[in-house]
């Protein structure tokens, strides 16, 4: 169990650093990052609200406050990640090790996250006199 904590701790750290600092240039080097996204063919109003999702995600993996939510950052940095892989692959700009980086750390953070706290299971409530399934 120890081993599955460390592995998770390191990867998730090591993820959020890599979504922070990308977030991080996005604000800060924001011609470079217009460039980019311009290059790929992305709209380049999508920047910075892609920005503050790469602050707000490991905010809410860290914190563990809503495990939904948690979910859902967890498949945004995978959508995040496969689709800056496929599009600096199609571009062939070399630049697409790094969104390979994000998807295997995404990847093994959400196998160990879930190896450490159990699995999420969603509670659903019918209309049927309001039981819960």
């Amino acid at each position: 169990m120890k081993t599955n904590k460390i592995i998770y701790r390191v990867t998730t750290v090591l993820l959020s650093a890599l979504f922070i600092m990308g977030s991080l240039m996005y604000f800060f080097n924001y011609p470079r990052a217009e460039t980019f996204f311009i290059n790929l063919g992305f709209p380049t109003w999508i920047i910075y609200p892609l920005a503050v999702l790469k602050i707000l995600g490991p905010i809410i993996i860290l914190s563990r406050k809503s495990l939904f939510l948690k979910e859902l950052a967890y498949a945004g940095f995978l959508f995040d990640a496969t689709i800056a892989f496929f599009a600096h692959y199609l571009v062939s700009d070399g630049e697409y090790l790094f969104s390979i980086l994000a998807l295997t750390l995404t990847l093994i953070s959400w196998v160990y996250d879930r190896k450490v706290f159990g699995i999420y299971e969603q509670k659903i409530i019918s209309n049927d006199n309001d039981k819960v399934t």
